[in-house]
């Protein structure tokens, strides 16, 4: 059961962070120093309030005193009553007892004896008095300041003003809508403000990221613009050099894969590396085609899903399980028969950890064919050359016993004895022709001219015509008298030679020989087609090797060495050419040499 991945909130940009951080310093500052100034403002206003009615109540205190002598309350009320003006302040006169002579906003008489107020108290010293306070008379939150009336060194009296609190608090109230307007400008201009400044701090920021995620995706020549500011233009310096280090580090593992993938490309050998997990992680074209795989889709997976040969699997087996180099032989028989020769050892880093394995795959299949081939001629040559060894020895040791004095017997056995020496002297002249050719494509010394393929072709021909007439064959020639190709004209009439030989031989008497040229692309094709008895398709592939024959006994009996086609080969070998055969069995043949 797999478990659900939780979802990764995302993180919130750093603009947005810087831009709330400047907006909540910016607002925490506007509101102290608003909190402060309207603090201060107050304090000032109450103590300009308190100056503005100490100033009246001096100005007044003239008056007051004449009316404060009589004693009299309608003579100190009529003094308040009558000086109560626009600015609504409050005049109270008390007399140096606390009985109250007169008040501007209520009757004398009703008011309660005043010498337990504190602002009266400090006046009756000598002081000015000044108190904040409910008023029990009006109910309301009153500022008073009272001032002392001095009649000839004596207080005779106190004279009090007062203003309700309320006008200060409207007038406080409003300077609170006017500061918080001016706060909410000052909150937008520093909200504004913090915008800009977040955008420029985090504009190259930005930046950088954009190229960093350009480099990780592989753009290396992308380079960071370097800011006017010194920390940013540090980065950016650093993630320039970066990239460069980067592009230059790459460039040459780069290089270096293409060199080894070149190199394992070119490679004629196989070569496989295994894991400790036996994966297969790297494999060259040579082993991928040795094994009939496709390299792409084998990377990763197991060699064991990957490579269905016992034997190779064993192998590797064996080369982990001891540890040193170890090599081997291996047959594939997929399509047809493989030789490989392995080699594997085992790779380890710098630890001396075990990595995993390494295997090269040597492809000895033609070494294999070439062994079989040599030892099939030293086996065929020894043959055909003991045979005739065999018959002239054996006939001249039967005429030392006697058959010498039988005229007409040892006549008889020397001619066999000639026929086999001349069979001899015909092998081995075809060898050192056979030498020859070889040799000179080796040293590139056979000579070739321009000449006419049509005069070779016919001197051939005549070269065979007493072996074509004593069985009677017709041979027809169908050549272009204008076809001319740089040829070794002896050696291409050698090579026509024993091909016409070769169907003289198996052609029925009376039959016929087509001898054709033609121009075929860009080579010239001499083609050579008997009407006998055939060659079956399982000796096609190997009738060009030396002494292969088809039907031995047959082929010793017409007189023929086994060489003759081993001989065209090379001829057209030298000639930068080839050879091909048609054969259908009771049909006949069409030997082709390609120049």
């Amino acid at each position: 059961m797999s478990v659900p991945t939780r979802a990764v909130p995302p993180k919130p940009r750093l603009m947005w962070n810087l831009f709330w951080c400047m907006v909540l310093v910016g607002l925490l500052a506007i509101l102290v120093t608003t909190l402060y100034a309207s603090s201060l403002m107050q304090q000032i206003y109450l103590d300009r309030c308190r100056r503005d009615l100490e100033d009246r109540a001096f100005l007044l205190q003239k008056e007051a005193l004449e009316a404060s002598r009589t004693g009299e309350i309608e003579t100190g009320d009529h003094f308040c009553k009558s000086h109560t003006g626009p600015s609504a302040a409050r005049l109270t006169l008390i007399r140096a007892d606390g009985v109250v002579l007169g008040d501007s906003e209520e009757s004398p008489s009703r008011m309660e004896n005043h010498a337990d107020r504190p602002e009266i108290k400090d006046a009756m010293q000598g002081r000015t008095g000044t108190s904040v306070r409910l008023s029990p008379t009006l109910h309301v939150d009153m500022l008073y300041v009272a001032i002392p009336l001095q009649d000839l060194g004596k207080i005779v009296g106190v004279l009090r003003v007062a203003i309700p609190l309320q006008m200060i608090q409207d007038a406080m109230v409003a300077f609170y809508f006017k500061a918080l307007a001016g706060g909410i400008g000052v909150a937008c201009l520093v909200g504004l403000i913090s915008w800009l400044l977040s955008l420029k701090i985090t504009r190259p920021l930005v930046e950088l990221r954009a190229a960093a995620d350009r480099i990780s995706a592989g753009d290396l020549a992308c380079r960071c613009k370097v800011s006017d500011t010194d920390e940013f233009a540090a980065m950016a310096e650093s993630l320039n050099r970066m990239g460069e280090q980067l592009d230059d580090r790459i460039r040459t593992l780069l290089r270096q894969r293409n060199e080894l993938e070149a190199v394992l490309s070119s490679m004629v050998e196989g070569v496989l590396v295994i894991d400790r997990e036996e994966r297969l992680v790297r494999i060259n074209r040579a082993a991928a085609d040795f094994l009939g795989i496709m390299s792409d889709e084998s990377i990763g997976r197991s060699i064991q899903e990957v490579v269905r040969n016992a034997d190779l699997q064993r192998f590797l087996a064996r080369t982990r399980s001891v540890q040193e180099p170890t090599e081997d032989q291996v047959v594939l028989r997929d399509e047809g028969e493989r030789h490989l020769q392995v080699h594997g050892t085992v790779l380890r880093d710098s630890e001396n950890h075990l990595m995993g394995v390494l295997v090269v795959l040597n492809d000895v299949t033609r070494m294999r064919r070439l062994e079989g081939v040599r030892r099939d001629f030293v086996a065929n040559v020894s043959h055909e050359l003991k045979t005739p060894i065999t018959s002239i020895k054996g006939f001249v040791e039967t005429l030392l016993d006697g058959a010498l004095h039988d005229p007409k017997e040892a006549e008889n056995f020397l001619q066999i004895v000639a026929r086999q020496a001349d069979r001899l002297n015909a092998i081995i002249e075809d060898l050192l022709t056979l030498s020859k050719i070889e040799q000179g494509e080796e040293q590139e010394s056979i000579v070739l001219e321009e000449a006419s393929v049509r005069d070779v072709v016919k001197s051939a021909i005549q070269a065979c015509d007493l072996k074509a007439g004593a069985k009677d064959i017709r041979i027809d020639l169908h050549a272009d008298e204008h076809l001319r190709a740089s040829i070794n004209a002896p050696l291409l009439e050698q090579a026509l030679v024993n091909l016409i030989d070769n169907a003289i031989k198996y052609s029925e008497p009376g039959g016929m020989i087509k001898i054709e040229t033609q121009r075929a692309h860009n080579e010239i094709a001499l083609s050579v087609r008997d009407f006998g008895c055939g060659i079956e398709k399982e000796h096609l592939s190997r009738i060009f090797e030396r002494f292969y024959r088809v039907d031995k006994a047959r082929s010793r009996k017409l007189g023929g060495t086994g060489l003759g086609l081993a001989i065209v080969k090379h001829i057209a070998q030298a000639h930068k050419g080839r050879v091909g055969v048609e054969s259908v069995p009771g049909k006949g043949s069409t030997f082709t040499i390609y120049i």
